[in-house]
């Protein structure tokens, strides 16, 4: 009898084929959502560093009108999109006057927001490969059950326990076992990298966030300023 995948698959019986099958889909899942969250992710990052060229002076300058205008050429970027958000509601509060809250409240509360549906949209597809890294060995832990009792049962056929009656079972579970943990181990590293990877865009979002805030209430301060200074003369 020749071990090769081949010849172990065609003795394969219909329940350890769906069982590989799964497997397969499962790999073919993983694959897919890391593929399209490193590009993803990659394409974010360039064009938030573009972003970030651009916008600084004009924030420095306070040219919010054109900061508008460059936050809305860089949709991809996680970080214009905060900003376009955060910005668009501090203007509107401040040209329909006083209210409960005050412009940068309003801004901070938006920005709060547009954070949890960033977050929400990078973490898109992790939960994948979560999925798959916990499931995979139980379900290549399944496949090894029915090869053991396909080896059982050609033991009870035969009427013999050596080797060539149960060696198609065996490696038949041997083979459902190792498709598991080869599907499971990268699901997991992969889970852990891309997770550590938004982790840091998180931070660099809620640490721009708060810079922008600061100087959203200067602004603020400086304009209510000017505003009493006019009043009173």
């Amino acid at each position: 009898m020749q071990f090769d995948l081949a010849h172990i698959w065609a003795s394969m019986g219909l329940v350890s084929k769906l069982i590989a099958f799964v497997l397969v889909l499962m790999s073919t899942a993983t694959i897919a959502v890391v593929v399209e969250r490193v590009i993803a992710l990659a394409r974010m990052n360039a064009e938030t560093r573009a972003f970030v060229k651009e916008a600084q002076p004009l924030l420095d300058a306070w040219d919010t009108e054109e900061l508008l205008r460059v936050s809305d050429r860089y949709r991809l970027s996680a970080l214009a999109r905060l900003v376009s958000s955060a910005m668009r509601r501090f203007l509107r509060a401040e040209s329909e006057g006083a209210g409960n809250l005050t412009p940068v409240e309003l801004a901070r509360r938006e920005v709060e927001r547009r954070r949890e549906a960033l977050s929400a949209d990078l973490r898109r597809g992790l939960s994948v490969l979560a999925s798959v890294g916990s499931v995979a060995p139980f379900v290549g832990l399944l496949g090894t059950v029915v090869g053991i009792i396909t080896a059982f049962q050609s033991i009870a056929t035969t009427g013999s326990g050596g080797l060539g009656a149960v060696s198609a079972g065996i490696s038949e579970a041997l083979i459902e076992t190792a498709l598991g943990l080869t599907v499971a181990i990268p699901s997991v590293l992969f889970f852990n990298y891309l997770t550590g990877k938004i982790a840091a865009v998180e931070t660099a979002l809620e640490r721009s966030a708060g810079e922008l805030l600061d100087d959203m209430e200067n602004q603020h301060g400086r304009a209510s300023e000017e505003r009493i200074l006019e009043e009173a003369a």
